[in-house]
């Protein structure tokens, strides 16, 4: 496509975006148990209002918007408070998960290069995020995975002998992503805490839902600032938040720490440059979005939204042991699950295919294969056509011997 010689009117480019997401999924009606999440109308228009009025301010420069130095502010200040960080915790507002990852492996090989480390490794689970790879390539960091305990967390004690001098990072997540466990948190930051080494806490999927699961009874093991030697914990407001996308939280728990995820730099014609993140330029609109969609939800609305997902993804967990042939991999502590195929004749891709023809968006991943559901407020009025759609493909399938290749869950084109 060219740039048009003459610009379109504003009615037809419109149409033209909505004839184009026509195909895109139906996410606000619960038909992607994956990449979106949907509080309900009002909180979603607040969200999306609040974008739009600061969606060309520039988080860049503070002083110039000073309104997104508050927001910003409160935004840091409600999680530090939710996850127990107190007066000392220290932190930025990011794009999202995989930038506040990227910046907590920078700060901990910055925090190693003051010992003296010039070859930082970090060591974490299997489970852990990709985004930790994103991390080691980016930043020179050697990433040493441990294979995870049969029930799919992490395994402290082989973590603990994988350490070595040049350690500069001990990494757990709560929960993680693949099998939706939280791993044994307090074990590892112990072991972080008596090396004299950074552990970052990956909450970007638990960060709120679980607090919110403790307050509503559930028995939620220690995962935040609360458990000693944990020195930053990762959280995302475009998740279970429900805030609109591009909005992330990296705390630190202390303004010490916290010093070496930001940049600064004289050495060029322009004079101090400083930034929090590895944006330079940063839209006012997920900041403003996120401040607006909590303080409208409050601890009320979480709290409702929380106990609506996970009655969803308990109701979700029944329907899949009822049938035949699958199996959940884990029991999840919150409100992420994934399952596979007991029965050969199954083949848990070729199931995904089906399904997405059908309309419905569920991870595949592997090893081993399996399909995964992000669960959230939105699910609970669907989960009984998902299931009965589930169901409809595995009969058709069994026996059929069909497979198909994992589809990815990002992309490079």
């Amino acid at each position: 496509m060219k740039l048009p010689q003459r610009g379109r009117s504003a009615a037809a480019i419109l149409d033209e975006l909505d004839a184009m997401q026509a195909d895109d999924v139906d996410w606000k009606s619960g038909r992607a148990f994956s990449l979106a999440y949907y509080p309900g109308p009002d909180a979603y228009a607040l969200g999306s209002e609040a974008c739009a009025r600061f969606q060309s301010s520039n988080g860049l420069n503070t002083a110039a918007f000073p309104s997104l130095r508050r927001m910003q502010a409160d935004v840091v200040a409600m999680m530090a408070d939710l996850l127990h960080g107190g007066a000392e915790a220290a932190g930025f507002m990011t794009s999202g998960g995989t930038e506040s990852i990227l910046l907590a492996v920078k700060a901990a090989r910055g925090r190693g290069r003051e010992r003296g480390i010039e070859a930082p490794e970090m060591v974490l689970p299997t489970s852990a995020h990709a985004a930790f790879e994103k991390a080691a390539a980016y930043f020179g960091v050697k990433a040493v995975r441990v294979p995870v305990r049969d029930d799919f967390r992490a395994d402290p004690r082989a973590m603990a002998d994988a350490v070595t001098p040049d350690t500069v990072l001990l990494v757990g997540s709560a929960p993680q992503y693949p099998q939706g466990v939280v791993d044994p948190i307090a074990d590892i930051a112990a072991i972080a805490l008596e090396r004299g080494v950074s552990c970052h806490v990956d909450a970007c999927m638990g960060g709120v839902t679980l607090p919110m699961l403790e307050r509503l009874g559930h028995p939620i093991p220690p995962f935040d600032l609360r458990v000693p030697g944990v020195t930053s914990i990762s959280v995302d407001l475009h998740k279970y938040g429900y805030a609109a996308k591009g909005a992330s939280v990296l705390l630190h728990r202390n303004k010490e720490l916290r010093k070496h995820q930001t940049f600064v730099t004289d050495n060029w014609l322009g004079g101090l440059y400083g930034s929090s993140g590895i944006l330079g330029t940063k839209s006012g609109g997920p900041i403003a979005g996120a401040w607006a969609v909590m303080t409208y939800l409050g601890e009320d609305g979480y709290l409702r939204l929380t106990r609506e997902a996970r009655a969803a993804t308990e109701a979700l967990l029944a329907g899949l042991r009822a049938i035949p042939g699958l199996r959940v991999l884990a029991e999840p502590d919150a409100t992420l699950l994934s399952f596979t195929c007991d029965d050969p004749s199954l083949d848990a891709f070729a199931i995904g295919d089906a399904l997405g023809k059908r309309g419905w968006v569920v991870d595949q991943q592997k090893p081993p294969p399996s399909l995964h559901g992000t669960v959230n407020a939105v699910h609970g009025k669907v989960i009984p056509e998902f299931l009965a759609t589930l169901r409809e493909v595995v009969d058709e399938q069994r026996g059929r011997g069909a497979t198909a290749a994992q589809q990815a869950y990002g992309t490079v084109e």
